[in-house]
């Protein structure tokens, strides 16, 4: 049995997902939800903000793992220089709980859930909510990406494909 922590970063929202890995294609949805910060703080107490939720998941939790995607650079160089900054923390809050980190890229993502690397996000969030039974799809889309890529990792535990 592993429990993963899915994390989606980023500074307004924080996606996360925790799922019970109790087998090939034997998952449990144990949680999710978003990490909201203010856009009237300071960067700083945002990121302290995202970093202390973080801790206090992986302490209620005890997860083995946390997941999350590599850093995929857009057109905005602002937005991907603070997701980078949000990712960075969660990367920390990962090492001061004791975690292992894995990390994917989008595309592997949205082939290990979706089945193909141009997957929309309406399609990511339908399949992670037919994967893990759930009886609405998972909203807003940090979340479903964060159990995206807690999927994605639980894949790869049983079907490593590097």
């Amino acid at each position: 049995m592993v429990l993963i922590l899915g994390v989606d970063p980023g500074v307004a929202r924080v996606g996360y997902g925790l799922l019970k890995v109790m087998g090939p294609q034997r998952y449990l949805p144990l949680g999710c939800g978003c990490i909201f910060t203010s856009p009237r703080k300071s960067m700083e107490a945002r990121l302290v903000s995202i970093y202390r939720d973080l801790l206090t998941l992986i302490h209620q939790y005890q997860p083995q793992v946390m997941a999350l995607e590599k850093l995929f650079f857009n057109k905005n160089a602002r937005t991907a220089f603070e997701v980078g900054q949000a990712r960075g923390v969660a990367l920390l809050a990962a090492a001061h709980g004791g975690l292992e980190v894995a990390e994917y890229a989008p595309l592997e993502v949205k082939q290990a859930v979706a089945g193909h690397g141009r997957a929309t996000k309406a399609e990511i969030q339908r399949m992670v909510q037919l994967l893990l039974g759930l009886e609405e799809k998972p909203h807003p889309d940090d979340v479903a990406d964060a159990l995206a890529v807690a999927l994605c990792h639980a894949c790869r535990l049983y079907f490593p494909f590097r």
